[in-house]
């Protein structure tokens, strides 16, 4: 006769415990989805392509990926001055796979409008990427080769001249908002769905002016399809070295240079948001790319995530008074 076979029934709470002392002992976290990151990581740039945005994480992206060992794949969401794809950020789900790539929109909007969100409640820092300032540039049909004659030109023609900007709330809106403040101007504002289709019709003549990032417009100035009349900023800027500041050409208090950073949704692990910090920040210390963001004017910044997250909400709260200062809308 044959003995009988004894089985042992295991439940799930048991096994789920052994598999997780098992991972306890290896050091490892428990997560259900294995480890982090374990699939490409989405990132939402909330304006058109060919902006400073969308050019700085492109730069930034290859680097990061080849040593976190998934890659960063850029979606262009642009709509509502950057509201849409900041959105569809906060609504993704908090795993470290959905992050925001953004410029100073995110820092200027709370001041300047209604938002369908708390900024400093829905998002995270994971690290400030990168400053530069902003630049002032013309279609060379303008006739003015400096600031000084443009604002003379723009005084003579009250309402006439116009400026693009990435959007209302970006930096290059704000920009010009205070140029008209500074100089005593009356140049009327049109806000697109980032730089890059701002760019596309200031360089076929259907916008006189427009305030952008030195990466947009740099190979456009060099080339002569666009002159270059001032940079924001106390110093010019390396890239740039031969377009005079504001402040040089007798303007002061057009302070409104651009800041990158990258977030995450507030909920996200903590140990999620520091695994794509070190990474974003290596690369940004990368010797072979920091040259190159240099040269395309953008000036690598980088540091700790709460160091970034402090920085979003003391940065939300300047801009917010000096908007209200300045009597700044959204258009």
């Amino acid at each position: 006769m044959k003995p009988e076979h004894s089985h042992t029934v295991i439940s799930r709470r048991q096994l789920l415990g052994a598999l997780g002392a098992s991972a306890l002992a290896a050091g490892e976290p428990v997560r259900a989805q294995g480890a982090y990151p374990s699939r490409q990581i989405r990132v939402i740039v909330p304006y058109g392509p060919g902006g400073g945005t969308d050019i700085l994480i492109r730069m930034i992206a290859p680097a990061v990926g080849a040593t976190l060992g998934q890659p960063l794949v850029i979606e262009n969401r642009p709509g509502a001055g950057s509201v849409l794809g900041t959105e569809m950020v906060i609504r993704s789900p908090a795993d470290g796979y959905t992050l925001l790539a953004i410029d100073s929109a995110l820092l200027t909007n709370p001041g300047l409008r209604k938002l369908p969100f708390d900024t400093k409640r829905e998002f995270t820092g994971v690290t400030m990427m990168a400053t530069a300032p902003v630049i002032l540039v013309v279609h060379p049909s303008v006739p003015a080769r400096n600031l000084s004659e443009l604002i003379d030109l723009a005084r003579s023609k009250p309402g006439v001249l116009n400026y693009a900007s990435g959007g209302n709330g970006a930096s290059t809106h704000l920009a010009g908002e205070l140029m008209k403040i500074a100089c005593g101007v009356d140049i009327a504002h049109i806000a697109y769905k980032g730089t890059g289709p701002a760019m596309t019709d200031l360089l076929a003549g259907h916008v006189q002016m427009q305030f952008a990032g030195i990466s947009s417009v740099r190979s456009h100035v060099e080339a002569g399809r666009l002159r270059a009349i001032a940079v924001t900023g106390p110093k010019r800027n390396p890239a740039m070295s031969a377009v005079p500041t504001f402040i040089e050409q007798g303007v002061k208090g057009v302070d409104a240079d651009t800041w990158w950073g990258l977030y995450a949704p507030s909920a996200t692990p903590g140990d999620l948001v520091n695994v794509i910090n070190d990474h974003v920040v290596r690369a940004l210390r990368n010797t072979d790319l920091a040259p190159k963001l240099g040269a395309a004017g953008f000036i690598p910044v980088a540091g700790t995530s709460a160091e970034h997250t402090a920085m979003m909400v003391s940065m939300i709260d300047r801009w917010a008074e000096v908007i209200a200062a300045a009597k700044i809308s959204a258009d």
